[in-house]
């Protein structure tokens, strides 16, 4: 918790002293007035006392439901029947004594028009409830020595979701609901009773991981363009590129820890807006457009391939790319990722792409070192100084328990010459098992936009059906297209 968030905190707690003490002192000049007044006539004027203890007690009942928040959000994305937490403060808990009688804290789930309805005044009922969340109470609980009033709700479980009807082209990823937490406790022996509660940030609700892309557009809109003092949970439909672009920046620097840089940018306005323009800064993207329509000749959005390409760079290509040896990702495969070289004839050809199935078998960089052809990352790296310290490293390990040894498996481009040794770094590998004997190849794919060429792992053959369109055509791999088209380009000696 940084210095600024506690100097805020310790404000909340001395204003609420303050306050308190002060409503103190105008009772006790209301009881002393009350005590002269049955003994002496006091002078016909005005009493100004009831009205400060109004105003006061005014004062404090705005900060002490201002100040009950929450301090973990629960995820913005929720999936049902799957666990997630929250924890929920009451930062004057400690001055005004509350901790001496913890109350209790209730969480339900409240759809937008609820929400709008509680900014009205308007109370919501158990039954209003917009779904049934299990383990959703608790007691609150005071730790002494950081004076901190609070209860963190662990084990909550969305069971069940009640949707409102769609219109148009509305999807359930795009309904809102909030968390919203509520409680009540008394002060003063029972003087003062307040009734809290607090919404969360908007979430979505889905039931199945495929949700999981549209779900975050919907979160990731809403977080960077929400305006102050919404209603819930309105947003602009339009934004310009200017800001839609630093937010895609900041999310793939926070994803992957290296940002886009200004080639980058340019190639997803491209993408984004379907169509080259000299200036993209002041022109707006809609709603629609950013993950709603289908890209031209694809079957995904725009936001689909951002959201998979930065998938696959935080579980798979992470120290690569903050390396700077990724130049790009596959523009028609979602999620891939392409190696561009030159042949042994000068001609350019590109890999089948790579994705998060081909990466869980092998990595990136033990992919690298199978190849011969791949010498030179370009233009004059060699390709070991570039990826060897991500190489997996060979162990001559014992059989297992069981009497087995662990096979290792490599990739190998047909009609490329096998290396010397199967392993990096001149380490002698197992004789090479024959390609086509057990796992043919997948027949190719005749709808791909450019020619690639297929890598001849044996167990990818395994787990996925199918060929992979190519990510490279020739006029990017001569430098027209940064971001989308290029990957890792190679060259050999």
């Amino acid at each position: 918790m940084g210095h600024s968030t506690l100097g805020e905190i310790r404000f909340c707690e001395d204003l609420a002293e303050i306050i308190w003490n002060t409503r103190q002192q105008i009772k006790e000049g209301e009881r002393l007035r009350n005590i002269v007044a049955k003994s002496v006539d006091l002078p016909n004027r005005v009493d100004v006392l009831p009205n400060l203890n109004a105003q006061i007690t005014q004062c404090l009942s705005h900060l002490v439901t201002s100040t009950f928040i929450i301090e973990k959000q629960p995820p913005q994305v929720m999936k049902t029947n799957t666990r997630f937490s929250a924890t929920v403060r009451l930062l004057t808990g400690s001055k005004l004594n509350v901790y001496m009688t913890p109350p209790q804290v209730k969480a339900q789930i409240i759809c937008e028009g609820q929400a709008n309805a509680l900014l009205k005044n308007e109370k919501i009922g158990k039954s209003d409830a917009s779904g049934e969340i299990l383990n959703n109470m608790g007691v609150m609980e005071y730790h002494a020595p950081s004076r901190i009033l609070s209860i963190s709700l662990r084990n909550m479980q969305l069971k069940k979701i009640k949707r409102a009807e769609k219109r148009g082209t509305e999807s359930v990823m795009d309904e809102k609901f909030s968390l919203y937490f509520s409680s009540q406790f008394s002060i003063g022996g029972g003087e003062l009773v307040f009734q809290v509660w607090t919404l969360s940030l908007p979430v979505v609700v889905i039931v199945h991981g495929n949700q999981e892309p549209h779900a975050h557009a919907t979160i990731t809109w809403d977080n960077a363009f929400a305006e102050p003092g919404r209603s819930p949970f309105a947003v602009p439909d339009k934004r310009p590129w200017s800001m839609i672009a630093e937010v895609l920046k900041m999310k793939f620097e926070s994803a992957t820890g290296r940002s886009l840089d200004a080639e980058n940018l340019n190639f997803l306005a491209e993408k984004a807006f379907r169509a080259q323009y000299p200036e993209y800064s002041n022109m707006l993207l809609g709603w629609t457009q950013f993950c709603k329509e289908p890209l031209p000749d694809r079957t995904f959005t725009f936001w689909e391939w951002f959201y998979a390409v930065m998938k696959l760079t935080r579980e798979h290509l992470k120290n690569v790319w903050s390396d700077g040896h990724i130049m790009g990702f596959s523009d028609s495969e979602l999620g891939g990722i392409t190696i561009a070289y030159v042949g042994g004839n000068g001609e350019v050809l590109m890999i089948q792409p790579f994705t998060c199935k081909d990466f869980q078998i092998r990595n990136l960089a033990d992919r690298i070192s199978d190849i011969p052809d791949l010498m030179y990352l370009y233009p004059e790296v060699p390709k070991d100084q570039a990826f060897s310290k991500y190489y997996t490293p060979y162990l001559d390990a014992p059989p297992y328990n069981n009497g087995y040894v662990k096979p290792i498996l490599r990739i190998q481009i047909p009609g490329s010459q096998l290396p010397s040794n199967g392993l990096p770094g001149g380490m002698n590998s197992y004789p090479s098992t024959p390609q086509n004997m057990f796992h043919p190849h997948s027949p190719p794919d005749h709808t791909r936009d450019t020619a690639s060429v297929v890598s001849g792992d044996s167990n990818r053959d395994m787990t996925e059906e199918g060929a992979y369109a190519s990510a490279l055509d020739l006029k990017n791999f001569r430098g027209q297209e940064i971001f989308g088209n290029q990957e890792i380009l190679f060259r050999n000696k």
